[in-house]
C-alpha cells in the first residue's frame, strides 16, 4: 500500500501518515441543526475539551499529537504539541455554505517546520491545519475514486469522505495556493498561513469556503459535516507547537 493511501484510512479528515492506521470508529453523525463547533473559549475546565470536540488517533502505533486547553490573553485556546507525531480533534456540524460561506478562526505557531513540504508525500507535515469535511457517498464520487472508496470501506468499515478541504500553514507556497493530494482528487490543501506570517504571533483567518470549494473541486459543495484541527510532524520527525482559537461559520 502506498504511504499516501494510509492517510485516508478510516479518517473523518486526512493528513500525512506513513503507515496504515488501525480500524477507526465510524465518522460521527452530523450534529442536528448545529452550525458551529463549540468554542474552545467556552470550556468550563482546562481538563476537558468543550462538548462536541473529540480526539482522533490515526493509529495505535502512531504517536499522537498532544492537545490541551491553555489560558491565553484572557481566554482559553487549544494548544497542540507535535513531536514526530500525528493526530487531531474533530467536531461534527451541519453547515450549508450557501447560508454560512465564511469560516473564521485564529491560530499561532511557535516556529515553522523547515523540513516540511506539502507538495511531497514523504515530508507532508504542517504545524497547523484547519480541516473541513463534506457530506456525500460513493455514488457521488467520480468513477476513478470509487475504487478508493470500496478499498477503504473493505479495509476499515468506514467510508471515505466525499471531499475534504484542509487549510494549512505552509513554508514555501503563497497564500491561497491549492495543493492536490498525492493519492486522491477528493482532498485539496489550501495555504492559509505562510512563511511570511510571523511565528509567535496570533493571526486572524477569514476564508470563503464556498468559493474555495468551487475553485478546488470545480463543482458546487454539499453540506459540511465536520470540522477538525490537526498538527503533525510524523513524516519529518520534527517538533512544533501551535495554538488554535475559536472556529466559526459566518454569513458574512
Amino acid at each position: 500500500m502506498r504511504p499516501a493511501l494510509a492517510t485516508l484510512v478510516g479518517a473523518l479528515f486526512a493528513a500525512s501518515c506513513a503507515t496504515a492506521p488501525e480500524p477507526a470508529p465510524p465518522p460521527p453523525a452530523p450534529a442536528p441543526g448545529g452550525t458551529e463547533p463549540t468554542p474552545f473559549s467556552s470550556a468550563a475546565s482546562l481538563d476537558m475539551l468543550p462538548e462536541g470536540w473529540k480526539q482522533y488517533r490515526l493509529a495505535r502505533f502512531k504517536k499522537p499529537t498532544e492537545y490541551r486547553l491553555v489560558p491565553s490573553e484572557g481566554t482559553v485556546v487549544l494548544q497542540a504539541t507535535a513531536d514526530a507525531s500525528a493526530s487531531g480533534v474533530h467536531h461534527a456540524v451541519r453547515v450549508d455554505l450557501r447560508d454560512r460561506p465564511w469560516l473564521t478562526w485564529r491560530w499561532k505557531v511557535r516556529e515553522l517546520n523547515p523540513k516540511a513540504d506539502n507538495t511531497v508525500a514523504h515530508v507532508e507535515d504542517s504545524p497547523a491545519r484547519v480541516i473541513v469535511v463534506f457530506e456525500g457517498g460513493r455514488d457521488k464520487l467520480p468513477d476513478a475514486e470509487q475504487t478508493n472508496f470500496d478499498l477503504l470501506k473493505a479495509m476499515t468499515g468506514n467510508e471515505l469522505p466525499y471531499a475534504t478541504l484542509m487549510y494549512i500553514w505552509e513554508n514555501r507556497l503563497p497564500e491561497g495556493a491549492v495543493i492536490p493530494h498525492t493519492f486522491t482528487s477528493r482532498i485539496k490543501m489550501i495555504v492559509a498561513g505562510t512563511a511570511g506570517d510571523g511565528p509567535g504571533e496570533w493571526h486572524e483567518e477569514r476564508v470563503n469556503v464556498l468559493e474555495d470549494y468551487r475553485r478546488a473541486f470545480g463543482e458546487e459543495p454539499p453540506a459540511v459535516r465536520a470540522v477538525a484541527i490537526m498538527s503533525d510532524t510524523d513524516n519529518t520527525g520534527e517538533r512544533s507547537v501551535a495554538w488554535y482559537g475559536d472556529i466559526h461559520f459566518r454569513r458574512r
